[in-house]
Parts: C-alpha cells; sequence; structure tokens
C-alpha cells in the first residue's frame, strides 16, 4: 500500500518567523559580535578592518580604571539600597491595596503610572522637584525652617540619593501589582482561621502573607537586580553620570566609552563583565533558593 506524505505545515513557521528574526537581528547577532570586539581595540570611526586583536587587554585594563570601580561601586549602592525599601513597601501596599480600601483602583492606577510612564518624562519632572533654587522639595524644606537644603543633582554627596529616590519612585508601581498578582493564590481560608485563633494583623502579614509570597519575592528580588545593574535612563538624563563620576554606573560608563570616548571594545568587554555579574548573582540566588527549598 502507499503511504501519503505528510504535508509540512508552514503556518506555525510563518508566526514565529517575526519574533525569530528580531531576536537574530537585534539580540543574538549583536551579542556575538560584541563578544569579538570585545578583545579588539574597535573604534566607531576606524571600522573592523583596522582594529586590532588585543586578547585579553580590555579586561585587564577595567582593574585599573578607577572610573570603572567608582561605577561598579556606585552600582553596588544602588542595588543594596533600593531593592530592600522596594520590596518592603511593596509587599505592604499590595497587602493593604488587596482588602476593601476607599478609592482602590484609583491608587493602583496612581502607584502604577510611574512604572509604565516614560523614563524622560519622569526624570525631567524630577529635575525640576529637586532644582535647589527653585525646586518644590527644597521650598518646602525652608518653609520648615531648613535654611541650606541640600543641592541635590548638583551635590556630589547628593546626587546618588536623589537618583536612587527617583529608582524606588518608579519601581515601586511595578512590584506593588506583581505582589498583588501573587496574594490572589493566597487562600482566604488561612487567614480566617489565623484570625479565629485570635492572631493579629501584623501576625498575619508575618506568618501567612510574606511565607506564602516567598515565590514572588524571589521572582522580584532576580528581576530587580538584574534591572539595578541596567539603570540608565533618569541617570543620563538627570545627572550625566555627574557632578564627577558620583552617580555614574556601569551601564552609564559603558554607554560613555562606546559612545562618547568611541572605545568599542572596552566598552564591549565591561557589558560581558556585568554580565558575568548578573549571571553569578541570579546563580547564587537560585541555589540559596533551592537549599531553602529543600530544608522545608
Amino acid at each position: 500500500m502507499k503511504t501519503k506524505k505528510k504535508k509540512l505545515n508552514l503556518a506555525p513557521y510563518l508566526f514565529i518567523a517575526p519574533n525569530f528574526i528580531g531576536f537574530l537581528v537585534f539580540i543574538l547577532i549583536p551579542v556575538l559580535v560584541s563578544l569579538v570586539v570585545a578583545f579588539t581595540d574597535f573604534n566607531i570611526f576606524q571600522g573592523f578592518a583596522n582594529s586590532k586583536f588585543v586578547g585579553l587587554d580590555n579586561f585587564i585594563q577595567m582593574f585599573s580604571d578607577e572610573w570603572f570601580w567608582a561605577a561598579l561601586k556606585n552600582n553596588l549602592i544602588y542595588t543594596v539600597v533600593t531593592i530592600p525599601i522596594i520590596l518592603g513597601f511593596s509587599i505592604v501596599l499590595a497587602t493593604i491595596l488587596n482588602d476593601k480600601v476607599y478609592c482602590r483602583t484609583a491608587i493602583r492606577v496612581m502607584i502604577f503610572i510611574p512604572y509604565i510612564a516614560s523614563v524622560v518624562a519622569i526624570s525631567v519632572i524630577w529635575m525640576l522637584i529637586l532644582n535647589p533654587s527653585q525646586g518644590i522639595l527644597n521650598n518646602f524644606l525652608r518653609n520648615l525652617g531648613i535654611a541650606n537644603p541640600p543641592g541635590w543633582l548638583g551635590d556630589p554627596k547628593w546626587a546618588l540619593p536623589a537618583v536612587i529616590i527617583v529608582g524606588i519612585w518608579m519601581g515601586l508601581g511595578y512590584n506593588t501589582i506583581i505582589y498583588m498578582s501573587g496574594l490572589q493564590s493566597v487562600s482566604k481560608s488561612l487567614y480566617e482561621a489565623a484570625e479565629i485563633d485570635g492572631a493579629s494583623s501584623v501576625q498575619l502579614f508575618r506568618f501567612i502573607t510574606v511565607p506564602m509570597l516567598r515565590n514572588t519575592t524571589f521572582f522580584l528580588l532576580i528581576t530587580n537586580i538584574i534591572g539595578s545593574f541596567q539603570v540608565f535612563g533618569q541617570i543620563n538624563i538627570m545627572t550625566g553620570g555627574g557632578p564627577g563620576n558620583s552617580t555614574t554606573v556601569l551601564a552609564h560608563y559603558i554607554y560613555l566609552s562606546g559612545f562618547r570616548y568611541h572605545k568599542m571594545g572596552y566598552a564591549s568587554s565591561m557589558a560581558w563583565f556585568l554580565l558575568l555579574i548578573i549571571f553569578l548573582v541570579t546563580l547564587f540566588q537560585w541555589k540559596v533558593q533551592r537549599r531553602y527549598e529543600e530544608d522545608m
């Protein structure tokens, strides 16, 4: 008997083709090219033809580059300060908004707007708020009797804290919404049983809400760490990395090295170093999470 040949159905491939082509052109190929460039002295103006292979020189240069270490230090400070505050406030806000609160929908929208709004618009608004002479914040502080309020973005001591405040404000909405989504999977019977036993609101939050949102917290911890090492927009607009290098972070320094100083090889090597940091941190978190789950 003759067997019928199966016709190849091209429809699924046609549907995924645009995404695959986009991934190939805008992600995979640039990543591979940057890996090659990281081992050369490639300059935008001289092109590949005049580039030389320099081996590990670009990576070695990082360890003697004061600006690189300053950027790494600023990035670590930004990460260590913003993430605990964002996660702490977000889980509390999500718990409050998960109950019946007056104007709950309006409050949710107000909290989420900073996340979906343009980084440029947000940065410009905060620059006006933090203006040392005519800004709303310093005028408020003067009315409270503080004669010499901080210079904020123009002061090396206060520029990074100002950027951190903006970062916290921008990240609060997304994390709150994710926590609220996680709360939908927590059974109300757990709260009802605990309330019958006389548990207070604080005890409900501590012994039910926080443990039940452990996986959500782990997910947000990873995404926030990755995001904190990729922070760029508000720093580039609000401070340009200054004053001096007081707000320069790794992503911004990579941008400066590649597109302002035209050291594309050096910028690529720093980008791969940044990728290594994110990978190691994520791997460490996964191992800690797995060990914690095994001990439970």
